[in-house]
């Protein structure tokens, strides 16, 4: 009998469903947030290395265009 007491007292009891509420948003936060670096990771790098190609460059023709057509 106080098995059944115990365990009607663990259904009602809401406060720890909260809590998993939490840690579930919690991780799909994180997971979305890891999903978007991981996405804009390579568009960043890719950036990066173009503007560096650009500024490494020293001829006339790539300073007068300012390197819009490359990036």
């Amino acid at each position: 009998m106080k098995l059944l007491t115990e365990l009607n007292r663990l259904l009602q009891d809401e406060e720890g469903l909260t809590m998993v509420e939490y840690a579930v948003a919690g991780a799909l936060v994180a997971a979305g947030a890891a999903g978007a670096f991981v996405t804009l990771g390579g568009n960043v790098e890719s950036r990066i290395t173009c503007l560096s190609e650009i500024v490494g460059e020293t001829t006339s023709s790539s300073l007068s265009t300012g390197g819009k057509d490359k990036c």
